[in-house]
């Protein structure tokens, strides 16, 4: 984030002025996507899910409305540390597998404690775009990953590929609206537009309407729930985030908005 109301004096603000320093500094640069995520990531990783517990909304609600039922084979792809693992709670002994994909090794370090703690949970350093499971699978999710890609197109094209026909997508992340979104979609001012997309591409967020425009074509009759959350040390001020959960056709080709970056 670009800037912070530090007016509030909170028992947490030290803790979190690690993240916050990073976040005021932006993602780096130069390097490869690895190196630019591992130096920005690696010094507020002890403080990063605590941090995000206040800004990364939605996620206990998407996880909560996934089909992850006994046997099934779930993905996430930008996984982080791992933490959403937990929030399948009662329903995560009963997963064949759960396989949390990411990028960051500071990240996957914690990622890989908390899966140490479960035989059904394996880790994977590997670029989202790049990754292929030995198998089709159940259920493939984004957690406030998609907006961190730089190939996002390619991110859900391989998230589809992943898919079994019938396979379930969730994705929850921020968004802003199009100039002139589909009438039963929310639009955003032009100045929440403006302010969103320059305050979070300064921490290599990009919020792009194509998002939405994407998944809505690959998955017409898919669940959309637009939303909005706080924002830490920002008091009254709300970020739009929406939850997107969409089923694979079960008898049809790859749809055209996908088909582009689709080849093996």
């Amino acid at each position: 984030m670009r800037a912070f109301t530090f007016a509030m004096s909170p028992p947490d603000l030290l803790a979190d002025s690690r993240v916050l320093w990073r976040m005021l500094r932006g993602l780096p640069r130069s390097g490869n996507a690895r190196e630019r995520l591992q130096a920005f990531y690696a010094p507020q990783a002890t403080r990063y899910d605590a941090f995000r517990a206040r800004l990364l909304h939605g996620r206990e609600e998407l996880i909560g409305r996934l089909p992850a039922y006994s046997g099934s084979v779930v993905v996430e792809l930008g996984c982080g540390t791992g933490e959403n693992l937990e929030r399948f709670g009662e329903r995560l002994p009963a997963l064949s597998r759960l396989t949390l994909v990411d990028l960051c090794p500071a990240l996957l370090e914690r990622a890989r404690a908390r899966a140490a703690r479960h035989a059904n949970v394996e880790v994977v350093e590997a670029e989202v775009g790049a990754y292929r499971s030995a198998q089709p699978v159940d259920c493939v999710y984004f957690s406030y990953a998609l907006t961190m890609m730089e190939d996002w197109r390619a991110a859900l094209a391989n998230a589809l590929r992943l898919l079994r026909p019938g396979g379930t997508l969730g994705v929850v992340d921020f968004y802003v609206s199009s100039a002139t979104p589909p009438a039963r979609h929310v639009r955003h001012p032009a100045w929440e537009r403006w302010l969103w997309r320059r305050w979070f591409a300064h921490d290599g967020v990009s919020l792009d309407p194509g998002h939405l425009e994407a998944l809505e074509a690959a998955m017409p009759q898919g669940l959309l729930l637009e939303r909005r959350g706080s924002v830490p040390y920002l008091p009254g001020v709300t970020a739009p985030y929406y939850i997107f959960i969409g089923r694979k056709p079960a008898t049809s080709t790859t749809p055209p908005a996908w088909r582009s970056d689709c080849a093996s």
